[in-house]
């Protein structure tokens, strides 16, 4: 899409930095430069305010990605896009059948009602839940990662969905403020809610991390 955009040599491109190191390799591929901008804390897309901050007399492209089933604020990115005259492209994530992503609501509304100590998603704005992310505060501690070790331990399935953020990574590392980025990537945990699970199974990861939970006080 870049290349048939006519993106190239000497242009930026402004993309997100939490995850999807496939995109900067593609800015990279048609010769342009990746410039990392900051994500909204609520929807992990990018976020529109720091997309105007990164914009350049050379910025000529956006991508936009959607994240674990939340759509990215488009009607502020567009805005954005034609005030400066940037091409704003997007990339989605694979949408399960209708009948599915509606057992997934179901399973994440438990999980919301049931779960403690952790930040649940904000389920506004039609997600889809593709992933359920939760956020565990670190309070200066890896409390995330002892979090997840031991939630493990008791069965339970779960990943974090963004290890490294992109402008870490030995081929793109940048010196650039992107605290909420770095903030997701140090507290983010992505649990079970497909379809497949029972409700033996969505109690059995409630115990897991209501167990651990009152231990972990979210820090506002």
């Amino acid at each position: 899409m870049l290349r048939a955009a006519g993106v190239g040599l000497g242009d930026e491109v402004v993309v997100p930095a939490f995850g999807n190191v496939d995109i900067a390799e593609a800015v990279v591929t048609v010769g342009a430069l990746p410039v990392f901008a900051d994500i909204d804390p609520v929807t992990y897309c990018l976020d529109a305010s720091a997309v105007e901050a990164a914009v350049t007399p050379r910025t000529s492209a956006v991508v936009v990605v959607h994240r674990f089933g939340r759509p990215a604020d488009l009607a502020r990115l567009h805005d954005i896009g034609q005030r400066h005259g940037l091409l704003v492209l997007e990339r989605g994530e694979s949408e399960a059948p209708y009948d599915e992503m509606a057992q997934r609501r179901e399973r994440a509304a438990y999980l919301d009602a049931k779960l403690r100590g952790v930040r649940t998603p904000d389920g506004g704005d039609g997600h889809t839940y593709q992933q359920y992310v939760v956020r565990v505060p670190g309070n200066g501690r890896p409390d995330r990662d002892a979090f997840a070790r031991a939630v493990r331990a008791r069965g339970v399935e779960c990943r974090v969905p963004v290890k490294t953020p992109v402008h870490r990574l030995p081929d793109f590392r940048r010196c650039v403020s992107l605290p909420e980025t770095e903030r997701a990537a140090d507290e983010t945990l992505a649990l079970p809610v497909d379809p497949a699970l029972t409700k033996r199974d969505m109690q059995r990861i409630v115990g897991a991390c209501n167990a651990l939970g009152g231990l972990l006080q979210p820090a506002f």
